[in-house]
């Protein structure tokens, strides 16, 4: 049975992309998880009544992050080949595909790290004002405790997102289970090929999905 509906399966080839995808979607979740917090704080201080209110700072990043969230990635891959080619000096691999994947991520983490934090009670915030806490205790004690679970929550949905940004970036030879289910499985007409290698993308989904949601089920204390 085996041998008669997957016998168009490389396995060592499967577990090689499986291997691609992995370490694409880690490492970019890692630089999506710093880039975002960094640009989502910024986003909210510099926002009205807030500590390092700056009404033209605040609007020239939320504009820098409404742009790029919303290319769609396969063009957003089209137009960083430039920069990529620069950086990693090529497009094929997974390596290329890392810049394309935290630029296209890390906005929408920001707006989701924002969104956290603006749910943080006003009134906590104030009290640290008040007992004279600097701007770092307020970020590092306040802010990022409180906005925790949120941030946990936000990042396991972009997490789930750049598992498909890795299968679209395959397309153009970036690598992993993407590019597999394309030209081994697409283009050959190797439906079993396609088929396994989307059944290992939602088996990654699912574990991201599970972990993120025990994580944030501890951290919340609500």
């Amino acid at each position: 049975m085996n041998d008669k509906y997957m016998q168009n399966i490389d396995w060592p080839s499967m577990w090689e992309a499986t291997r691609q995808t992995l370490y694409m979607t880690g490492i970019s979740v890692v630089a999506t998880f710093v880039i975002g917090i960094l640009l989502g704080l910024l986003l909210f201080l510099t926002s009205k009544g807030n500590i390092w209110e700056n009404r033209p700072v605040n609007t020239i990043i939320s504009a820098v992050v409404n742009i790029f969230r919303s290319i769609p990635f396969i063009i957003l891959i089209v137009l960083l080949i430039p920069f990529t080619n620069l950086l990693v000096h090529t497009m094929i691999g997974e390596d290329a595909a890392l810049p394309a994947l935290i630029i296209g991520a890390a906005p929408f983490y920001a707006r989701m790290v924002e969104i956290g934090l603006r749910e943080i009670d006003k009134g906590v915030i104030e009290a640290a004002k008040s007992m004279g806490a600097t701007t770092s205790t307020i970020i590092f004690k306040v802010l990022l405790p409180e906005s925790m679970p949120a941030l946990l929550s936000g990042i396991t949905v972009t997490a789930i997102a750049l598992v498909g940004y890795t299968a679209m970036a395959g397309v153009i030879g970036a690598g992993g289970l993407g590019n597999l289910a394309y030209l081994e499985g697409y283009q050959r007409n190797q439906n079993d090929v396609t088929l396994v290698a989307t059944i290992i993308i939602l088996v990654i989904v699912f574990v991201i999905q599970f972990i993120g949601d025990v994580i944030t089920s501890r951290l919340d204390k609500r």
